[in-house]
């Protein structure tokens, strides 16, 4: 009797990752994760070497922005996967489906060797939504499970330890088919009868959407909802682009700048009808815990997960997708006028007002001359820092992913690699990163990564030679100036010395010209926008 085929046990992880849309994985070999690796690219994933675990996460995000398919890292034992650890907490914070597949000494071995052997799944279980270590009986479900547990729900990261013996043990090649994804689930009974009779009597209905929204794609559904039933909308930093900003009834992105919410907050507070619509509060500084009261307003959460945070409570909690949401909703609700004093113009009108765009220089002369000279269908990612304060209220999205960031973790380091990410799914969009120079020295041997792969990202550098937002907040408390200041760099230098180009722009016609000719440019370009210190005072 013949026997049955079998394959390697990490070729049928890459195989399940494979038919998860996943193409590209991204990390630094060893010699515990080359079987991995050969198993990866054998399934059509390819295999990017980066410079770090912690930037290749990143870019492994980035790719998921713009395919939907989880990221991969893939780090080898000890240092490898804990050079990783920082962006899979951002990914567990982030909501981004990530599978990271980590080298491991055999079980047995680790009796008797402790070189490099540590407990990497206490590492990792904190910080992912679950942890596996590979064993041959049971490949094809533990792969088919992290699949599953990194994309339903709320998304995240899940660690797979690969033992050296395990990557290279026989399985059978045939495991059967893969679990059925679970379908959206809808609102019912009396809380959606209830939750439509509040619809259908508002007259100042706002609505609040957020990651879970995104993670729907629920983009579509949330702009007709909004011009059906006359809602503005409000979205999360992360969010932005849910509905294009240059709508009437789009307010921007919430919760980062204090500017920002000064304006929002009132028009929140005069509402009669609150649509928490996937809106998770991860991303929401503490001005936005308990902005309202359910028991003066009428407030309906639709969520992913139960609200077990308390940033804010509802009169109608719903855990459901966002698009079915909206259809069970909306039934036969017919619209009526709402905010029929100008209210949602007036409030768009003062917040154009408090982020104004005619500095002669400046950081935000810095992001109106990008946003007014890089075409409309351009990708942007941007790190944390002052400039992102201002670069999230400033920088227009007119499609969801349309600009993406640390949020809930706000890491430095990320903008780079997230750009890159997004550049290698999408080779022919034009890319912007925006970095403060802190930032850009944390990640710039990754741009030696952008030249090998032949992309043309754009990095924009505010260059000041501060952590601008800690020496802001350092002045605000009447503090010495400690421990937040640097040398100047040649960051354009960089740009050249690892292989594309580089400018320095002192003014909206130097940075212009650079801009436009990285747009044309056939590899990275890196343009320091070299900026006073202060610059941020009162902006943001």
């Amino acid at each position: 009797m013949p026997q049955p085929s079998t394959i390697r046990a990490a070729d049928a992880l890459a195989q399940r990752l494979y038919r998860a849309g996943c193409r590209h994985a991204f990390g630094m070999p060893g010699g515990e994760v080359l079987t991995l690796i050969d198993a990866l690219e054998a399934a059509g994933i390819r295999f990017v070497l980066c410079k770090h675990e912690n930037a290749a996460a990143f870019m492994a995000e980035g790719v998921w922005h713009r395919t939907g398919a989880p990221g991969i890292l893939v780090a080898t034992v000890g240092p490898g996967a804990l050079n990783g650890v920082n962006a899979v907490a951002n990914a567990h914070q982030d909501r981004v489906p990530m599978i990271v597949l980590a080298g491991a000494v055999d079980a047995d071995e680790a009796q008797t060797y402790t070189h490099q052997v540590l407990d990497q799944q206490a590492v990792f279980r904190p910080i992912t939504k679950a942890s596996f270590s590979l064993v041959p009986g049971a490949a094809h479900v533990i792969a088919d499970k992290a699949v599953g547990i990194a994309t339903e729900g709320r998304p995240g990261p899940v660690h797979i330890d690969v033992p050296i013996t395990v990557a290279d043990a026989r399985v059978p090649e045939d495991a059967g088919p893969d679990r059925a994804a679970a379908s959206p689930v809808a609102p019912s009974g009396a809380d959606l009868e209830t939750a439509r009779g509040w619809l259908a009597a508002a007259e100042r209905p706002v609505a609040i959407v957020g990651l879970d929204a995104m993670n729907d794609d629920a983009g579509a559904e949330i702009t007709a909802f909004a011009e059906r039933f006359d809602v503005p909308v409000i979205t999360t930093y992360k969010a932005k682009g849910l509905i294009a900003e240059d709508h009437p009834l789009a307010l921007g992105g919430a919760g980062l700048s204090p500017l920002a919410d000064r304006h929002l907050m009132p028009l929140v507070q005069q509402a009669d009808l609150i649509l928490c619509l996937g809106y998770d509060p991860i991303e929401m500084r503490t001005g936005w815990r308990d902005a309202w009261d359910p028991r003066q307003q009428n407030v309906i959460d639709v969520t992913a997960e139960p609200n077990h945070h308390y940033m804010h409570q509802s009169g109608l909690n719903f855990v459901a997708e966002t698009k079915a949401a909206l259809t069970a909703l909306t039934d036969a609700i017919s619209p009526q006028q709402t905010w029929t004093g100008g209210e949602v113009a007036a409030t768009r009108e003062a917040l154009g007002k408090a982020f104004p765009r005619d500095d002669t220089w400046g950081p935000a002369a810095v992001i109106d001359t990008c946003r007014r000279t890089l075409p409309r269908e351009t990708l942007a990612t941007v790190d944390s820092g002052a400039h992102r304060i201002l670069l999230s209220q400033m920088w227009e999205c007119y499609e969801p992913r349309g600009l993406t960031q640390s949020t809930a973790l706000c890491t430095m380091g990320c903008a780079i690699p997230l750009a890159m990410g997004a550049q290698i799914a999408e080779i022919g969009r034009p890319v912007v990163s925006f970095s403060g120079d802190a930032g850009f020295l944390m990640i710039a041997g990754e741009l030696t990564t952008a030249a090998e792969l032949g992309l043309t990202t754009i990095f924009v550098v505010f260059v000041d030679a501060s952590l601008s937002l800690i020496e802001l907040k350092q002045r605000s408390r009447q503090m010495k100036n400690n421990g937040v200041d640097f040398a100047k760099h040649d960051f354009a230098a960089m740009g050249r010395a690892f292989g594309g180009a580089g400018h320095t722009a002192t003014s909206r016609e130097e940075l212009r010209a650079a801009l436009e000719t990285a747009l044309a440019a056939d590899t990275f370009t890196v343009i320091a926008a070299v900026i006073e210190r202060g610059g941020y005072d009162g902006r943001i």
